[in-house]
């Protein structure tokens, strides 16, 4: 075998995904069939890039349909169409309402953290303009 390809085994160690999710993401077209080399699956580095994205993309919510059209608008033969483009700007305006309800529940958690009321609902009540209650 040669260095710059990985088997399904050795691919899916390093990208730190199940073998079976990999011929599950090739079923279902997010990934392209691979090389073949004596019945068995060769990969290239870029596959493995291609993994961490989706692992990044479906840990930040994205649907497997979405990933599909997001990695389509990264083909070396055709730029990003209008579709694409219109859902990346969704989608970043999404994760950023998304952003922002997570820094809530940081404030909320470290103000719980820091507080020494009884209950959350005294806790809300005593909030001062810095965010810490009494």
């Amino acid at each position: 075998m040669m260095d710059s390809f990985f088997s399904i085994g050795e691919l899916a160690k390093k990208a730190e995904v199940s073998a079976s999710a990999i011929r599950f993401y090739e079923s279902i077209g997010l990934m392209p069939n691979p090389e073949r080399v004596n019945g068995q699956r060769r990969y290239t580095i870029e596959v493995l890039d291609q993994l961490k994205f989706i692992k990044t993309a479906q840990l930040a919510g994205f649907s497997n349909q979405e990933i599909i059209l997001l990695l389509e608008g990264f083909d070396n033969q055709v730029s990003p169409s209008e579709r694409w483009k219109q859902m990346a700007n969704t989608k970043c305006l999404e994760l950023e309402e998304k952003k922002k309800q997570i820094g809530a529940m940081i404030d909320v958690l470290n103000n719980g953290l820091n507080c020494k009321c009884l209950t959350w609902s005294d806790c809300f009540t005593k909030v001062k303009p810095n965010g810490i209650c009494n």
